[in-house]
């Protein structure tokens, strides 16, 4: 059977984090889809106001040769994983690490099972040398 993972997140201020992850989300299956928060995510859940806007985030990611595919998305399919799933059909969720254990991906597992999804759930090692929020306060 053919893997497709699916991964999504904001990736404002590109950098090697991000391309750590979807390298390897990359190398653990066939075909990458990316779904990129859209700008009013970043807004009303992050409380920020994102540097780079959505369409140039998403042609970003896009242009990397290890995805495959990317979708703006809007905040209701960055929170429920199942919607983003029917969207996009993908069977293996990546996610950070640091995310492992917390109740929002509990609750993601709980739902997979419920519905008899047959998504695999794959936390990946979370770059801690560098992330969004370090990079905007080196600029300040």
């Amino acid at each position: 059977m053919k893997k497709i993972g699916y991964t999504c997140g904001v990736y404002d201020l590109f950098h090697v984090g991000h391309l750590n992850l979807f390298e390897r989300c990359k190398s653990a299956c066939d075909y990458l889809i990316v779904g990129v928060c859209d700008d009013e995510y970043v807004r009303e859940i992050k409380n920020k106001e994102p540097v780079i806007n959505e369409n140039d985030r998403a042609r970003i990611v896009a242009a990397l040769k290890c995805v495959d595919e990317v979708h703006i998305i809007d905040t209701k399919t960055t929170i429920d994983k199942v919607k983003a799933y029917n969207d996009f059909g993908y069977n293996v969720l990546f996610v950070g690490d640091d995310w492992k254990n917390t109740e929002r991906f509990i609750t993601t597992e709980r739902e997979f099972k419920e519905q008899n999804l047959p998504i695999e759930i794959s936390f990946l090692p979370y770059t801690k040398e560098v992330s969004t929020s370090m990079i905007r306060e080196k600029l300040k």
